[in-house]
């Protein structure tokens, strides 16, 4: 049996791991892959880099407050704290995905995925 996996509560997200986490362009494409096509599993995420290092970037999202995980049987889902990002940031989230949207590398991750 997994281990569950921790999320701060909304409440605690803090402004700086947000933006430490959405700095890189692999999470910034995990990011816009969930925003555009709703939750998925991590394995969708694959086109975007390794699974060791897929699993270190959804670390990332998850302990930063960006996105949950959760577990289903063997696989890993997930999806956008979005809700509880604008209510702690209004209008963060919504311009780094706009700028993300304008990068033409993510973009074609996104189209591709």
């Amino acid at each position: 049996m997994s281990k569950a996996l921790s999320h701060p509560e909304a409440e605690a997200i803090d402004l700086s791991a947000v933006l430490d986490a959405l700095r890189d362009p692999i999470r910034r494409a995990i990011v816009l892959m969930v925003a555009e096509q709703g939750e998925k599993r991590c394995s969708s995420f694959l086109c975007c880099t390794t699974k060791t290092n897929l699993t270190y970037h959804v670390a990332r999202l998850r302990e930063a407050g960006v996105v949950r995980v959760r577990i289903e049987g063997p696989s890993r889902i997930v999806s956008l704290r979005r809700d509880d990002l604008e209510g702690r940031f209004p209008g963060l989230l919504d311009a780094v995905l706009a700028g993300a949207r304008q990068d033409p590398p993510l973009a074609r991750l996104v189209e591709d995925a």
